[in-house]
This record gives C-alpha cells, sequence and structure tokens, in this order.
C-alpha cells in the first residue's frame, strides 16, 4: 500500500471536513494508517520520495514524506507484521549510510524491510546536494556500484559470527569481515556493524523500466512495481521482465511483478462517485474536461457537465486506438454518465483506479491477478482516512471469500509474506556489470 503522505493521492484530500490538516508532521497519523493496513493483512507499506519539496503548496500539501526512513521507523515500534518499504536514492546517498540505516531498521523491524532503490534524476534533487545530474548511462553505471557495495556490506557480518556468548565471544571477529570494494564512483572498507536481521537483509524493490533501468531491475530487484495502463500492457511487461531475469541469470519466479491500482470505495458506484467528487470539487474542471472532449474524440467542447452526452455527441464519440483509458472513458459516456461523473471515475489517474464497490474493487484486481498481468498490486487510495479502512473491511473480505487473499500472515518477515528467497550478500548468480 502506497502511504507516501499523510493525506492521500489525491491533491485535495488535505481540505476534506474530516481530515486533520496538520496530519504531514503528525506520525501518529501515518502509524494508525499502517496499523489499519496490518489488520487488513496488507503485505507492506510503501514510502515514495522526492529529495526536494514537491508540489504547489498554496493548493496541496507537501506530495512526499518528510524522511521515509525516519517515519518507518516509528510505524515499526507500533507494528508487529507488516512490511515497511521505503525509498532511497543511489545517486544521491553514500552505499555505507545506506546499507546502515536500511539493514538496522531491518534488525529493529525483526525483518521486515524493504528498499526502493531508484536513481534519482531531477535537478533540484540534485541541487539540494550541491550537484548537477549525470549523464543517464553514469547515473546507472553508479546505481550498480551501489548496490554491489550496499549488498556486499549487509553480509559482512556473516552467520558465522553466531549469537553473544557470555562465556565465550560475543561475535566471532573472523566472520566479520571488510568488503575493500571500490568502483569508480563509490566505494566502502567495511564491515557494517550490524548483524544478520531475521531475514538475513532488506528485500530489494525497484521500478520498472526499459534499457538501463530493466538491466538494472532484473539484477537486483526482488519485486518490480510498474504503472500498466491495462491487462495487455501489464502482461506483456510482466512477461519481458521474466525473460530478462533468466538472461540476467535469475530465476524468473524469484521476482514478483506489481501493478499499481487506485481505489474509491462506497456501498454503491453513486456513493463512491460522491465521495470522489467532493475531491474533485477543489479543482478546477475546465482543463479535465478540454482534455475530457479529446479522450471522447469530440471536436467541441463539453459545456454541460452535470448532463449525459446527447445522442449526437455520443454518435461522434470514439475511442483512441491502442488507449486502453480512452476505450473506457467512451464507454462510460454511452453508460450514460455526465462529463462530471466520468472524471469522478478517475479516468486520468496515473494508474487503473477503480470508484465503485468492494465487489467492483475485487473484480478488478481479480481480472488482473488470473489474466497474469500481476502477481500483486501497490494500491493508491485517493483519502487515506477513510479508503484504508474501507478496503481492508469492505475490499479484504471480498477477495478472502474468493479464495485470492491470504486470511492471516504466513510468517513474521516481509520476505515471507512475499514469497520471495533468502538472500544474504550480493547475489552471485547475477550476470553483469560489477564493481
Amino acid at each position: 500500500m502506497a502511504l507516501t503522505n499523510s493525506f492521500g493521492a489525491h491533491p485535495a484530500a488535505w481540505r476534506l471536513p474530516h481530515v486533520n490538516p496538520e496530519a504531514y508532521t503528525d506520525v501518529d497519523v501515518t502509524v494508525e494508517h499502517a496499523r489499519t493496513a496490518e489488520r487488513g493483512g496488507l503485505q507492506f507499506v510503501f514510502i515514495a520520495d522526492r529529495l526536494f519539496l514537491h508540489g504547489d503548496l498554496a493548493e496541496s500539501n507537501p506530495l512526499f514524506n518528510m524522511d521515509p526512513i525516519i517515519t518507518l521507523s516509528a510505524i515499526a515500534q507500533s507494528t508487529e507484521r507488516i512490511g515497511l518499504v521505503g525509498t532511497a536514492s543511489t545517486s544521491l546517498f553514500e552505499p555505507y549510510l545506506l546499507a546502515r540505516q536500511l539493514k538496522t531498521l531491518d534488525v529493529i523491524s525483526s525483518g521486515r524491510v524493504g528498499w526502493n532503490a531508484i536513481p534519482s534524476f531531477e535537478p533540484d534533487a540534485f541541487a539540494n546536494f550541491g550537484k548537477e545530474p549525470p549523464a543517464r548511462e553514469n547515473k546507472y553505471e553508479r546505481l550498480h556500484e551501489v548496490m554491489q557495495v550496499v549488498q556486499a556490506l549487509w553480509g559482512s557480518w556473516g552467520y558465522e559470527a553466531g549469537k553473544p556468548d557470555q562465556q565465550g565471544m560475543y561475535a566471532d571477529p573472523a566472520h566479520v569481515k571488510p568488503v575493500n570494494l571500490y568502483g569508480t564512483q563509490v566505494g566502502a572498507r567495511g564491515p557494517l556493524p550490524v548483524p544478520p536481521s531475521e531475514q538475513g537483509q532488506p528485500v530489494i524493490i525497484m521500478p520498472a523500466s526499459s534499457g538501463y533501468g530493466l538491466q538494472a531491475a532484473v539484477m537486483y530487484a526482488n519485486i518490480i512495481i510498474a504503472m500498466p495502463s491495462s491487462i495487455e500492457e501489464g502482461r506483456a511487461q510482466r512477461q519481458a521482465i521474466r525473460q530478462a531475469t533468466a538472461q540476467a541469470g535469475r530465476n524468473p519466479e524469484d521476482i514478483k511483478y506489481l501493478a499499481f491500482a487506485g481505489f474509491t470505495t462506497g456501498d454503491t458506484e453513486r456513493e463512491a462517485l460522491d465521495t470522489r467528487l467532493a475531491l474533485d470539487a477543489h479543482t478546477d474542471i475546465r482543463l479535465p474536461l478540454a482534455r475530457l472532449s479529446s479522450y471522447l474524440g469530440l471536436h467541441q467542447q463539453l459545456t454541460q457537465p452535470d448532463k449525459p452526452l446527447t445522442a449526437a455527441q455520443l454518435a461522434a464519440v470514439q475511442a483512441h486506438p491502442g488507449d486502453a483509458r480512452s476505450a473506457r472513458t467512451v464507454a462510460l459516456a454511452h453508460a450514460g454518465w455526465s462529463p462530471r461523473d466520468i472524471l469522478a471515475h478517475a479516468i486520468f489517474d496515473p494508474s487503473p483506479s477503480v470508484v465503485g464497490t468492494a465487489e467492483q474493487v475485487a473484480d478488478h484486481l481479480q481480472e488482473w491477478f488470473e489474466a497474469d498481468a500481476a502477481d500483486g498490486f501497490m494500491l493508491n487510495f485517493d483519502d487515506f482516512s477513510t479508503e484504508v479502512g474501507n478496503f481492508v473491511d469492505d475490499v479484504v473480505p471480498v477477495l478472502q471469500a474468493r479464495g485470492i487473499f491470504h486470511n492471516t500472515y504466513k510468517g513474521k518477515t516481509l520476505r515471507d509474506h512475499l514469497g520471495v528467497p533468502a538472500q544474504y550478500g550480493f547475489d552471485s548468480r547475477v550476470a553483469g556489470p560489477s564493481v
């Protein structure tokens, strides 16, 4: 579940009357969202990041968390099973610091941590570190070096060092060794002052990409997160990742492919739409209406947002070839929804979203899962304060009744939850660039 800020995915969530507008700085709010997700058996909470102030503060809250690792440390102390995934840049953080913070969090959370490892690209982020963005190929050259040094450091305190023995040694120093690993951009001596966690070391998560990014993801990631717009795109991307994983020397079953999906729920579809409309009321509808006209293939502006399209307009609408969102928009128009209601169906959200009943949400997830378009989902909610609980209380029981979601956690660690293999240190099977 994406839990990037304290409010929700919709930029107007902070304006809702039931929301605490100061939740951005109240970590207890974020902790409570995580506890609700844990009550529903969700595998992990996910905090994305940008290393600069992102968002128009006159209109919306900051779009990203103050600091993912510190926030996850607070969540770790108030939860027991749910995984904790935080984002940290391979471009701007040194590998020793990354390795130490992430593995320490993994130890204190009893093996529940995942690292969303991403290279930074925004000039504003580099400016905050007094740097200029590198060329694309250099960005990934550094990523490869950072990933290998971090994993080597994670494995530098070996299992063979043993447990503290008050009649003998605290740890066998013969198995806590420097790594002395240096590349052209980063390096570290080690060893790391952190023993193995209950899952050994953090799970690695990376975004879906192509080219250099795909090569890196299939070498290092246990989880790859993507934003496909349709089942067909998700299935094709998942298959491409599995093929590239095999070429990199790893078992394709060792990587899980997750697709983003967004939700606003209600007892009826109308109720869910009204909930979304309460959010959309805080945004200017003129630009979305103009975009909607284009998606419908119309050459005139939609001037009556609260009335269904006329017969003449419906006769003229046509979907853009190969655009799943355009086809869905046309279908909604033919179903008799007004332009405002069509927009409230979240047709322009970055990833496929369902605004409807718990059964409709479950239908979406089941259809994608059974079509091999995803191994799981990164859940997005417009309003965390209500929708996380709605998903846990209304959608999860439907998925459980259909036999496609577990009734309880199968283990204690994030690796247990995700079904990814054990790993300690660098994966020697990987074929690719080395430090």
